[in-house]
């Protein structure tokens, strides 16, 4: 399987290396995973038993489609107080427009977990 593991550069696992990055040859890109590898993480964990495994590395397989800056604008929207259910239904329809399905639902998720906990803004 490593043969197939990837940075979000198209660089290969194994062309990073401690003596490249002493060298100053990788970029960000090369230390960020891609979303394929993660998706074969989630494969390998779903055939091996581990559902709640699989579940979670295909939602950080969709995550790691977006910029850093959506990221974090996700991240900063799901604290408390952040959102309102509009802004977060919003959110989630723009992902799920997207094919980012499973962001869609983890958004909808939090914003029905946050209003019964009285955390939306």
């Amino acid at each position: 399987m490593t043969e197939h593991v990837r940075a979000w550069s198209g660089r290969p696992l194994r062309d990073i290396t401690l003596a490249e990055a002493r060298a100053g040859l990788l970029g960000a890109d090369d230390l960020r995973i891609h979303p394929d590898t993660l998706a074969a993480q989630a494969a390998v964990a779903r055939a091996n038993g581990n559902p709640q495994l699989a579940s979670a590395l295909a939602l950080a397989a969709e995550i790691a489609t977006l910029d850093e800056d959506e990221a974090l604008d996700l991240y900063e929207s799901l604290r408390p107080h952040r959102s309102t259910a509009g802004d977060l239904e919003a959110r989630a329809a723009s992902l799920a427009e997207r094919g980012l399905v499973r962001c869609a639902a983890m958004v909808r998720e939090a914003a029905t977990w946050g209003a019964r906990r009285g955390l939306l803004a």
